[in-house]
């Protein structure tokens, strides 16, 4: 055993996150009574409260981050004493986190700061922060990780397991060995990699069988497109692990809208991979509001004209089918309810600049963005000029008409909750190189890995991975039995932000050949700086999700609390 009083340890644990869930829930209370007016949240007064709204959301994050983390009632939990020392050491951080985080908002809130005081320099916290995560337990847990053969480990489902060990071997065995000449020559993902993908089902697993996929009647197997994209996203996030997160977006869109001629035709041809996704939603002057987008379909005989730009749109390139979120309503007072879904047909392409004319006139330009990482799937900025759409193609048919922002976010969850997945595929690679380095690396005379701050360091990584891998799994789980939309976008908010930050320290690790090109951990660290961006950037997400979500379960909860108190009377 790692530690003589880990039960006591999580005990304390579990008692003073009580306490701090209280005083978060407080600093909720008090930004929703500041925001209510007639009974219901007024937006602009909102606004006012950004700062706080974010700092809620992310200490939303962590916390319930650590509960998860020390929530040792799951029954899928495989854990070993090294991972109950990475789950307290992380539960304690984060509490830390958040009581700081607290600090600042209650004096911004004029929140009386007494209890939060107490619980902050309360001797049992510090005895917590003694026991769990001092310097000296966590060179010891930095210690036990340089030999230990893995951590975090989840059990799944027989299927769930056998796919991701499957997809593990072949992200091991085929995309590994191409990762890095697709990043550092910027290529497009190749035919080895699609190919392998196609005959491994990759793209059906969010389809039902009935349609050509794998997946349950429902097509809500939200665990197994974690399992899969973690796996993959461990060898290469952007030659891999994105690859099967456009196809769900647009298969869910489709489950939910789309008319029985629409499902029968594009769900067995994405399933089959003989589609590839593309999803434009993104324009430039619209960034995260989706309810401004504003490029324009205007009816035409037999179907719609598109016209005006999309930007980001992943893998558009290959891309022979695109989800395409337009303006139908001319009216722009309709927001998100003039908004509706064209698939739009494309040849494919593997170079970084297409011009596709229709025999009517009709034209649709894209031309790949350069960035810094993530390459392989490659971004692109699109233009619509005049481009023809049929009737056929308007998702949902006319009934779909004004219902495309619904049925895009009906991808989104999944979409965010794959984001989650590859930031711990990304996390698990890059702490497995910073070990391997650190036991590899003689610096002084001594092994890197023998210095106790290497191994501070290297267990801080370690437990915020984990905890963050625990906290994807049991969310994902969620979803597929009662929902858990909010907490979606709450684990990406955590996990996306975490992978920046164990990529970073993995990168220090390497010292200057973490800053060479040709050491794999340089393209973790670049690729990990986009996850926060996409599926959502993380301000959006704080602000019009999580926060969003957690002030009107407040009020709901204040609203109860109202009408119950005559009857206490």
């Amino acid at each position: 055993m790692l530690y003589q009083s880990v039960p006591e340890s999580f005990s304390a644990a579990i008692t003073v996150l009580s306490r701090v869930r209280w005083l978060l829930d407080e600093a909720v209370l008090a930004v929703v009574r500041s925001c209510v007016i007639d009974g219901r949240l007024d937006a602009a007064r909102l606004d006012e409260f950004q700062f706080a709204s974010y700092e809620i959301a992310l200490a939303s994050a962590e916390l319930l981050a650590a509960e998860t983390a020390c929530d040792r009632t799951d029954p899928e939990d495989c854990a070993t004493d090294l991972d109950m020392g990475l789950s307290l050491a992380f539960a304690t951080d984060a509490m830390t986190s958040v009581l700081q985080r607290l600090d600042a908002l209650y004096v911004d809130l004029a929140i009386p700061a007494a209890g939060l005081h107490e619980v902050m320099q309360s001797a049992e916290f510090a005895r917590l922060r003694q026991a769990t995560c001092s310097s000296e337990v966590l060179a010891h847990l930095g210690e036990a990780l340089a030999s230990a053969g893995s951590i975090a480990d989840t059990k799944h489902p027989d299927d769930v397991a056998m796919a991701q060990d499957a997809f593990r071997r072949f992200a091991k065995e085929v995309v590994a060995p191409l990762a890095e000449r697709i990043h550092r020559h910027d290529l497009t993902v190749p035919s080895e990699i699609l190919d392998g993908m196609r005959e491994m089902g990759a793209f059906g697993l969010s389809i039902p069988e009935s349609l050509g996929g794998s997946a349950s009647e429902t097509g809500n197997d939200a665990l197994m497109m974690v399992a899969v994209t973690e796996a993959l996203s461990e060898a290469s996030l952007a030659a891999a692990g994105s690859l099967i997160t456009r196809p769900e977006i647009l298969s869910r869109a489709l489950l939910t809208g789309g008319t029985d001629a629409q499902k029968q035709h594009w769900l067995p041809a994405i399933a089959s991979g003989e589609a590839l996704c593309g999803i434009a939603i993104t324009e430039p002057d619209f960034g995260s509001d989706v309810a401004s987008l504003s490029l324009k379909g205007t009816r035409a005989d037999g179907g719609w004209l598109l016209d005006g730009a999309k930007t980001w749109c992943t893998f558009a390139g290959m891309a022979n089918l695109l989800m395409v979120v337009t303006r139908t309503d001319p009216d722009r007072s309709a927001g998100h309810l003039g908004l509706s879904i064209m698939l739009v047909e494309k040849p494919s392409s593997d170079a970084h600049e297409f011009d596709f004319a229709q025999p009517g006139g009709g034209r649709l330009t894209g031309r790949a963005i350069p960035t810094i990482g993530y390459r392989g799937m490659h971004s692109f900025d699109l233009h619509f000029e005049r481009f023809f759409v049929p009737d056929t193609h308007v998702l949902g048919g006319e009934a779909g008409l004004g219902k495309g922002f619904y049925y895009t976010m009906q991808g989104m969850t999944g979409g965010r909750m794959q984001t989650a997945a590859r930031a711990s595929g990304v996390m698990r690679a890059a702490l497995d190189a910073a070990i391997r380095y650190a036991g590899d690396r003689k610096v002084f005379g001594r092994a890197l890995s023998s210095y106790p701050l290497t191994r501070v360091k290297i267990a801080r990584m370690a437990a915020r991975y984990a905890a963050c891998r625990k906290l994807t799994y049991a969310i994902a789980r969620q979803l597929e039995n009662d929902g858990a939309q909010m907490e979606a976008s709450l684990v990406k908010l955590l996990a996306c932000r975490s992978a920046e930050i164990v990529t970073r320290e993995a990168l220090q690790i390497h010292g200057g050949m973490g800053y060479a090109e040709e050491s794999a951990v340089s393209r973790y660290f670049v690729d990990a700086r986009v996850l926060s961006i996409f599926e959502g950037a993380e301000e959006t997400l704080a602000l019009k999700v999580v926060a969003r979500a957690l002030y009107d379960r407040a009020l709901t909860r204040l609203a109860a609390r109202k009408s119950e108190a005559p009857h206490a009377a």
